[in-house]
């Protein structure tokens, strides 16, 4: 087990004998405000290192996006008469990909009813429509990456 602060790792459960009406002597209450307090900074050090941590993650990823889209501009720029052609792939597919989408889903909202009283109609809806779907979703996804941003074509 890693070095964790005691408070991390163990809980009091005692119960004391004292009814609920009864006051706490104040001998008590001073001798335990020390150690609040102790337990109070602990806890503040313990947020502070998850909080350093966070960040490096946070440092860590955003330069990958940072250094993937700058590999994806340099390959744009590298590339511009591939990337044009990707976009207008891309906005050429997207009408067929909604009318596909579109095909699916009344076709399932149509058949909602066989698929649950059926494995066999759930196999076939998706065996016609799953590999067609993921791959499409791909080709969609790769020609949006690598399309040439709308705002560079205006000139």
């Amino acid at each position: 087990m890693p070095d964790l602060p005691s408070h991390c790792t163990q809980i009091d459960i005692t119960s004391t004998k004292d009814s609920p009406d009864a006051t706490i002597p104040q001998q008590k209450v001073a001798n335990s405000q020390p150690e609040v307090a102790t337990l109070l900074k602990e806890m503040l050090l313990v947020q502070k290192k998850s909080c350093e941590l966070l960040g490096e993650v946070l440092k860590h990823v955003s330069f990958q996006q940072r250094q993937r889209a700058a590999e994806l501009q340099a390959w744009r720029e590298n590339n511009p008469y591939v990337a044009q052609a990707c976009r207008k792939a891309a906005k050429g597919l997207s009408h067929v990909h909604t009318d596909f989408l579109t095909t699916l889903a009344e076709e399932a909202a149509e058949s909602a009813d066989d698929f649950t009283d059926s494995e066999y109609a759930l196999g076939e809806f998706i065996d016609r429509y799953g590999p067609r779907l993921a791959h499409f979703n791909g080709v969609m996804q790769l020609l949006s990456q690598l399309a040439m941003p709308d705002d560079e074509n205006q000139n």
